[in-house]
């Protein structure tokens, strides 16, 4: 459904082109300084501006409507909105009938018969990660309180590319093109102390792995040496313990699916934008043929630039949940 979660439960709700949008977060503990202000800078993480990202520009001004009291958290349920203001909705009309290639027009139409939100992608667009980024500002905070985790993710690559340098003109070379980039972000979580997670369903990597796929366009996830360990030598892979924990961290910071006391580090890959410019022949449900399709609208040419600071966000939720267990 819309929420993750156990002891630290997060629902997200709204639309892409809605008046608002948002997230609860229920079993936030009592006591923990929390202000608009401590919002700002992971929120500006995610915002567009840069080259690459969608010109649509929100101001998400987090309006806490509950959980709060003079600067602390209640111990009640925690309801943070953001508005809608920047929207174009008449972009979205041509995929009534010819849904995009790639996105969730068709399968949205498929489940909810119709009746579903199509503006901006409605409750399926990455719109909604504002929230996941506001329940990670404070699932954050309730680590620190707890343990000494520390999130830091980063794009380590973009349409295959790990060379930095290169980025402006792959970017620039792509949006001539109306085309689009996917890419890659690896995670580190340091300062997790060994025994967090459970074997098989609730395992780190399981809980993780389950966040990380909420987020839209996400395509893959490894941890450790990933799937390179899948050509390694037991010898090379394994991970041989010093008084100090794993030497080496093949395994990503999990054994048996518990924190063993190493960083936490995955990567995850995400799939090129599917909203592009760049003619594609699809399929048109009204009209029952074959049809050139090229979409209007503004979309990310790499949406991967911006999804950083969710996937910190998602791991901290995971960590939170686990820590208050």
């Amino acid at each position: 459904m819309n929420s993750f979660g156990t002891h630290f439960r997060v629902s997200i709700f709204g639309e892409s082109h809605g008046p608002q949008l948002g997230v609860v977060l229920d079993g936030v503990p009592a006591g923990i300084p929390l202000t608009g202000e401590d919002f700002i800078a992971d929120i500006a993480r995610r915002a567009p501006g840069a080259q690459g990202t969608t010109p649509r520009k929100e101001s998400d001004i987090p309006h806490i409507l509950s959980g709060v009291y003079e600067a602390h958290t209640t111990g009640a349920p925690l309801a943070i909105v953001f508005d809608n203001s920047n929207t174009r909705s008449g972009d979205y009309s041509q995929f009534a009938a010819i849904p995009r290639p790639g996105h969730a027009d068709y399968t949205a139409n498929e489940k909810f018969r119709g009746y579903q939100d199509p503006r901006g992608g409605g409750h399926f667009s990455g719109r909604l990660t504002i929230g996941i980024v506001a329940a990670g500002v404070v699932a954050k905070k309730i680590a620190s309180s707890l343990t000494a985790a520390r999130f830091d993710a980063q794009v380590l690559s973009i349409g295959g590319c790990a060379e930095r340098d290169r980025w402006p003109d792959l970017l620039a070379a792509v949006q001539q093109e109306g085309d689009s980039l996917g890419g890659v972000v690896q995670c580190r979580v340091e300062g997790l102390k060994p025994g967090l997670g459970e074997p098989f369903w609730d395992s780190v990597e399981a809980l993780i792995s389950h966040a990380v796929f909420s987020i839209p366009g996400v395509r893959g996830i490894e941890f450790g040496d990933g799937f390179a360990a899948s050509a390694m030598k037991g010898s090379e892979h394994n991970d041989a313990f010093t008084a100090e924990g794993p030497a080496k961290n093949g395994a990503g910071g999990v054994n048996g699916g518990i924190t063993n006391g190493a960083p936490l580090v995955f990567r995850v890959a995400f799939k090129p934008t599917s909203t592009i410019r760049k003619e594609q022949l699809t399929y048109n449900f009204t009209s029952g043929r074959q049809e050139v399709l090229s979409a209007r609208g503004r979309h990310d040419a790499c949406f991967c630039l911006r999804c950083p600071v969710i996937v910190e966000a998602m791991a901290a939720i995971v960590t939170a949940d686990l820590l208050l267990r």
